[in-house]
């Protein structure tokens, strides 16, 4: 059963988005150096799409996504959720943060507009990492558009 611990409006998790970030336990990726190895555990609240109705009540004129974070226990219930947003949200994107290298065969890219994959691995880092394993892609039209260079910050150029 897919659960959820909590949530939060984010900036940066998707580039030119604010998102609904909903953080789900139960990880079976474990990665080393995680930053939330609270989520390895199933604790938390069920989550349905009766469940994504409530959260998205009080910030749907607020947002422009909402992101799954983690589910790779559950990638069936994942993508039921993804699909649910589709159909009655229209114009909300959606995006899903796995810990996985591949896309789960469970999980149809259609309803997706942004997805990131790969585990953390510390001496690669993070996605803002120029030497990062993981990947964040735009989905568009079937096709995954690798977009992880958008989370690299350039230094800021100075006037001489």
């Amino acid at each position: 059963m897919l659960k959820y611990v909590d949530t939060d409006i984010v900036f940066q998790e998707i580039p030119d988005e604010v998102t609904l970030a909903v953080n789900l336990s139960g990880c079976p990726c474990r990665c080393p150096g995680c930053h939330s190895k609270h989520l390895w555990s199933d604790i938390g609240k069920p989550i349905d799409a009766e469940c994504i109705d409530r959260l998205l009540r009080p910030c749907l004129s607020s947002i422009t996504c909402l992101a799954l974070m983690g589910g790779d226990a559950h990638p069936d219930e994942v993508d039921s959720l993804l699909l649910h947003i589709r159909r009655q949200y229209p114009k909300l994107h959606t995006a899903w943060y796995s810990g996985r290298s591949l896309l789960s065969p469970a999980v149809d890219i259609a309803h997706l507009d942004y997805l990131k994959l790969g585990p953390y691995l510390a001496h690669l880092g993070p996605l803002n990492n120029a030497r990062t394993n993981q990947r964040f892609y735009k989905i568009d039209n079937r096709q995954m558009l690798d977009i992880t260079h958008r989370f690299r910050r350039t230094p800021a150029t100075t006037n001489k």
